[in-house]
């Protein structure tokens, strides 16, 4: 399907861009609880549109429901929580469901069974619930952070075997999701992320030309930059600016490989969407920030040359690294709580030190040699900030949980306080760098509300 830019028809590129721009002011991220009564409430009020089906139990015992409405040809389904410290997407899920209810000509003209998943981690998405009011402060948030080891991840926990790589390790949750995906065989598959900082880009499991302009058009009619620097993986196929192919275990295995490192130390489960890619699905990403920064979107070449840069960040990366695995190292023998956050700041805690030795040895091709944008810098340097407050701020959860719970004995109490002095530092230099926007979290659940919308039209036009 190609978008027209003058018809005002359902499925329209100006019917998406005017949905899109219609999603109600949000000050603040639903809790689970709030998450799960509003979805309830909804099927109470349409028991005759909208159904509902228990397809897993979370590794704390919280039943995990996805909800149904209409009855097209094709099948698409919505996952919220995938990553629990990405919560655009509750309202995303939210305002889809509503949507569909309140405007049958829409769900008519898509013609589909759509299917969504208000969160596949609830578990997770507890333990971010600490910042969900107040997400627009950027310290505020990684103070409260939490994500869970790669492995423990919803996402990144389907089977992997390719070469030396395997893994077969799947939660109680990732199995709910399997077993739904096998089931329904979706046309449309849309993980429901978010990054942090910078600008919005999207992930497509293959080339579709069609949706590139209506995919860009969608946040720049509400303001926000793309991010056109560095993608989240090398290895990872670029289709249009801020549009990447989703990219594949096999990938990553092979770049490494071919960097000269071990990719077993690296690649771990295989991704949702990966998996859904047998049965001949599309699936979207659409990776959203809670801060814009004008730099994410600029192109202009600076005098500093990439491979410098690589160099420079990651020298940076490697440091955060070292310090943050001196202070786990140390804390270690004192340590008698085995926390979620405690787990993840032993798997995350030393990835720093593998990114760093990654853009290290990516500095020395020759395809490095040569000026850097603007954008790619700020990627770059911002990646850094990133995991220094992400993780620096779990570690520090972990550290706070002994003590609050009166168990730390006298070192591991000094060794909380260093951490904590160390954190100090790093957020009082993120907050004197600062000069992003906070993006109203309208704007963001309407990006990725239009990008689903665009990818539903496209698929409507091409199997009529």
């Amino acid at each position: 399907m190609t978008f027209s830019t003058t018809s005002t028809a359902i499925g329209s590129a100006e019917d998406i861009l005017r949905r899109a721009a219609q999603v109600p002011a949000i000050q603040h991220f639903p809790t689970l609880d709030a998450l799960w009564e509003r979805f309830a409430h909804i099927q109470l009020q349409h028991p005759e549109l909208v159904s509902s089906l228990r397809i897993a139990t979370s590794r704390r015992g919280e039943p995990i429901l996805c909800y149904s409405i209409g009855r097209g040809r094709r099948s698409h389904l919505i996952v919220g929580g995938v990553h629990p410290n990405e919560p655009i997407g509750s309202w995303t899920a939210i305002h889809m469901l509503e949507s569909l209810i309140g405007d049958p000509e829409l769900l008519d003209r898509l013609d589909a069974t759509w299917h969504i998943v208000p969160s596949i981690d609830p578990d997770g998405g507890r333990l971010n619930e600490g910042w969900f009011h107040n997400s627009g402060d950027r310290n505020f948030y990684a103070r409260r952070f939490y994500r869970p080891a790669p492995e423990h991840q919803v996402e990144w926990s389907f089977p992997t075997s390719y070469k030396r790589a395997y893994f077969d390790r799947m939660l109680p949750e990732s199995q709910g999701l399997m077993r739904l995906i096998d089931r329904l065989r979706p046309d449309l598959y849309v993980s429901l992320h978010n990054g942090e900082m910078g600008g919005v880009y999207y992930y497509l499991s293959r080339e579709v030309p069609e949706l590139y302009d209506i995919l860009t058009r969608i946040p720049h009619s509400l303001g926000l930059p793309l991010d056109t620097g560095e993608p989240e993986s090398p290895y990872l196929e670029s289709y249009a600016p801020a549009i990447f192919g989703t990219g594949t275990i096999a990938d990553a295995y092979d770049y490494l490989e071919g960097l000269g490192l071990d990719p077993t130390t690296m690649v771990g489960g295989s991704s949702s969407s990966e998996y859904a890619q047998r049965y001949g699905t599309l699936s979207l990403v659409a990776e959203l920030p809670y801060w814009s920064h004008p730099d994410a979107d600029d192109s202009t070449p600076t005098e500093e040359r990439y491979s410098d840069l690589l160099r420079r960040t990651s020298s940076l990366m490697r440091a955060t690294g070292e310090r943050l695995t001196a202070i786990l190292t140390a804390a270690e023998p004192h340590l008698s709580l085995d926390t979620p956050l405690l787990y993840a700041s032993r798997v995350f805690v030393p990835m720093l030190i593998t990114i760093a030795d990654t853009d290290a040895a990516r500095a020395v091709l020759p395809e490095s040699d040569r000026a850097a944008t603007v954008a790619e810098r700020f990627g770059c340097e911002d990646l850094v900030t990133c995991f220094r407050l992400r993780y620096g701020g779990m570690l520090l959860r972990a550290l706070d949980a002994e003590t609050t719970a009166g168990v730390a004995p006298a070192e591991l109490r000094r060794l909380a306080s260093e951490m904590a002095e160390l954190y100090d530092g790093w957020q009082k230099d993120a907050a004197a760098t600062d000069t992003a926007e906070v993006i109203p979290i309208a704007a963001l659940v309407g990006v990725q509300y239009g990008a689903i919308l665009a990818a539903a039209a496209h698929l409507a036009e091409a199997q009529e």
